[in-house]
């Protein structure tokens, strides 16, 4: 069982040290639970069958432009989209010609290459001309100074969403909800895997919980964990470092409060393929947005790597290395560019599973989960950021700037899709489940009840 629930509220201290919470008691009957997944998945419609006829419809001879196309999560991304429909154009932006020529070569005769600067105004103006969906993964996103890509898309009325994964970055983005709305422009922001698709799993998990009549929702917690950088390159150490630097914000009985990053280890388990992780908190913006969007009054986010040691560094960083440092952009690349050959050699050993573990515990002490877990980040991020780009293709998103798990950023009829789609190639992919039912070792206290 983990030890990361509890029969009272959550104290400032149960957020910020994991190790001292105390461990609470759910009881689950497994005809319960198997009653309640077959009333969640026939309450959302239409059924996918019906969602993917739409597809080719919908997304036929669309042209989808994504930014840093050449990078890994771009490059996934594109990947990705030419799989899940073929009929898409898809125009790979980037900066270096001869990696868009690689993965034109792998896209096939739908795909091309338009090279980029997003410092050039010009440029981008450039790229943007004659598509309809603009995909965002030209990052880091942390310490931004602007929206740039947002407003240029808003100006030529196309759509837009990205992989943003920083709190700062995210609300100004949502500060053009004026000027998408009078544009007509449909818009999401942080859509990749985390955040993303954990937005979404949060938002069922919410939505699920107040159909059932399971109480009301209390308590919100991210897991995460990806071995190494999880084949996702040089982007993900810069945004590590930069994240490394942020104090943390949680939310405890409606309370916002600030810790020290990389804090409060809790010992997760992720399910099967992946086991007990140790976990820390970051300053991920989920917690932000479903906090105010979802209305559970305490909400916190953790993530951890492997190996092991490579914790005890983010740790160390947070002590020792100087929080203006780790937000200075270019003194992070010089550390990137430091310890890139370094991590590169040790994610060969690590792998790159990833996995996520989407928390809610609900008043008297009910809690449910959602699980996802893949083999490779660097494949499911891009199925993940695919699945929302064609959302917006068939219309799932309305006009203005939305969070994942608003129903005007992805219609609640259009989520179920929009999970299998992600989690195509998972190991492990649940939802709406007891503890037990996902953890590697859970304990029978008798008469099929488990702890």
């Amino acid at each position: 069982m983990v030890g990361v629930q509890r029969s009272s509220g959550d104290s400032v201290s149960d957020i910020s040290s994991g190790e001292k919470e105390e461990k609470s008691v759910g009881l689950y009957r497994r005809s319960d639970m198997a009653c309640a997944c077959m009333r969640y998945w026939s309450s959302i419609s239409p059924p996918a069958a019906a969602a993917s006829a739409g597809l080719q419809n919908e997304t036929l001879n669309s042209r989808v432009l994504v930014l840093g196309g050449t990078g890994r999560v771009g490059g996934s991304t594109a990947i990705a989209l030419s799989k899940l429909s073929p009929d898409l154009r898809i125009i790979i932006a980037g900066r270096n010609r001869e990696k868009g020529a690689s993965m034109v070569a792998t896209i096939g005769k739908n795909a091309e290459f338009s090279e980029f600067d997003i410092n050039d105004a010009k440029s981008l103006e450039s790229a943007l001309t004659g598509v309809d969906l603009v995909v965002h993964a030209a990052g880091p996103f942390q310490q931004s100074e602007n929206c740039r890509v947002l407003e240029a898309a808003i100006r030529a009325k196309i759509a837009y969403l990205d992989v943003c994964d920083d709190t700062s970055y995210s609300l100004r983005a949502k500060s053009f909800m004026n000027d998408a709305l009078a544009a007509k422009v449909p818009a999401i922001t942080t859509c990749g895997i985390y955040p993303g698709v954990s937005n979404v799993m949060a938002a069922e998990l919410v939505r699920v919980a107040k159909i059932e009549n399971k109480g009301e929702p209390e308590r919100l917690r991210f897991y995460y964990y990806t071995a190494g950088t999880g084949g996702a390159g040089p982007t993900i150490l810069a945004t590590s470092f930069l994240l490394l630097g942020e104090e943390v914000i949680a939310y405890n009985k409606g309370e916002k409060i600030k810790l020290r990053p990389y804090s409060g280890m809790v010992s997760i388990d992720f399910g099967k393929g992946i086991g007990k992780k140790d976990v820390y908190l970051l300053n991920l913006p989920e917690v932000t947005s479903t906090h105010e969007i979802l209305g559970v009054p305490t909400v916190s986010a953790r993530f951890g790597t492997a190996p092991f040691f490579w914790n005890w560094a983010m740790d160390a960083m947070t002590r020792f290395v100087p929080s203006e440092v780790l937000r200075d952009r270019s003194k992070v690349q010089e550390m990137v560019r430091l310890f890139d050959p370094v991590v590169r050699v040790i994610d060969g050993y690590a792998g790159e599973r990833v996995s996520m573990r989407v928390d809610l515990e609900c008043s008297g002490g009910r809690q449910i989960i959602g699980v996802f877990s893949h083999k490779r980040l660097s494949i499911s991020v891009g199925y993940s950021t695919a699945a929302f780009a064609l959302a917006v293709l068939e219309g799932s998103t309305q006009p203005g700037v939305w969070f994942p798990e608003e129903p005007e950023g992805i219609a609640i009829e259009a989520r179920e899709l929009l999970l299998q789609r992600a989690a195509q190639g998972t190991i492990n992919f649940a939802m709406h489940k007891a503890p037990w039912m996902v953890e590697t070792n859970p304990k029978e206290v008798g008469l099929g009840i488990y702890v």
